[in-house]
């Protein structure tokens, strides 16, 4: 595998695995969030508010984004935005392709976001993720990689 800068002809690609890869996650966010409320944030189905956010952050001037290949594909890609001010980096999005995970892509990709963030003078990395049970494996990850847990609570209500 290796790792290279992003360049907007891996956008399509990026866009196709991220959405393979959230879809169990969405799946328990649905099934966890109270129907009202997640029918306010997904009006018109996640998958079209999740490509656009992906299309987003890839075209952000704030965000540098690199793409992991194995020899024939994209199989994975890592967002990071830098505060300079705080020194502080934040792992904005990371998905490994499904049929690519659970051989250390994902891990891989964040080690090499923290060693980006170290190089660019950040003194804290920061990861922000989902509670429930489709975000375990990205919570496990975090955990191994050395991240601690700050536990913040989030109340919703349809209005």
């Amino acid at each position: 595998m290796q790792i290279e800068p992003y360049n907007p002809h891996h956008l399509d690609a990026v866009v196709r695995l991220s959405l393979r890869a959230w879809t169990p996650v969405f799946e328990s966010i649905q099934n966890t969030m109270d129907t009202d409320v997640y029918q306010a944030f997904y009006p018109d189905n996640w998958l079209v508010s999740q490509q656009k956010a992906v299309e987003d952050v890839c075209a952000a001037e704030d965000t540098k984004v690199w793409v992991a290949f194995d020899a024939r594909s994209i199989v994975g890609f890592v967002a990071v935005k830098l505060d300079p001010e705080s020194r502080m980096g934040e792992i904005y999005m990371v998905a490994v392709d499904p049929d690519f995970q659970g051989h250390g892509i994902g891990s891989t990709l964040i080690e090499f976001a923290l060693t980006q963030m170290k190089d660019a003078g950040m003194s804290i990395a920061m990861v922000e993720t989902g509670g429930d049970p489709g975000h375990a494996p990205a919570r496990h990850t975090y955990e191994k990689l050395g991240f601690g847990l700050w536990s913040v609570a989030r109340y919703f209500k349809k209005l």
